[in-house]
């Protein structure tokens, strides 16, 4: 029943594109509180936390957000490609999406915005996060839900009715 072995080759492979993808400009800081340097991951929401932030996406519970170590962990082909397709910008894309852009939570309170940035979805683009992420790109945090569809599924009457 237990997952074949990855080779040390591939770990070590893992941990070249993890420690490259913490360099990007958009994933050097903790996607919720923006503090410099995160080495955690929350691998299904593919972004990068600090290591206070990851204490309270684990209390989260795992059926909203399953974090790794970026530096303890092996990481399975999945949780690699979640990172990879995802990052911080394009998480933030989605979960806060209806967020004043720029917005850094006062400390205080930071329980409570990861809570209600991923739990109640308050400041979330409406429907489900896109199984291709890429489609966040078009527009800001703040874009319109417009924005991030395709110009072929947007449709005449809904232009119109804004």
């Amino acid at each position: 029943m237990s997952r074949p072995a990855q080779s040390k080759a591939q770990n070590d492979a893992n941990a070249r594109t993890l420690r490259a993808l913490v360099k990007q400009p958009e994933n050097k800081t903790c996607v919720d509180c923006k503090r410099n340097d995160p080495r955690w991951a929350s691998w299904n929401l593919g972004c990068f936390l600090c290591i206070r932030c990851s204490g309270i996406h684990r209390s989260m519970g795992t059926h909203i957000s399953k974090v790794k170590s970026i530096d303890l962990d092996i990481w399975t082909p999945e949780q690699m490609a979640s990172v990879q397709k995802w990052g911080n910008r394009r998480a933030n894309a989605y979960w806060e999406a209806h967020l004043k852009a720029g917005h850094v939570p006062p400390e205080h309170k930071i329980e409570s915005f990861i809570r209600s940035k991923y739990e109640t979805k308050r400041w979330a683009k409406e429907g489900p996060p896109p199984s291709d992420p890429s489609v966040l790109d078009q527009g800001g945090a703040a874009a319109s839900p417009a924005a991030a569809a395709p110009v072929s599924a947007v449709s005449s009457e809904r232009c119109g009715g804004r």
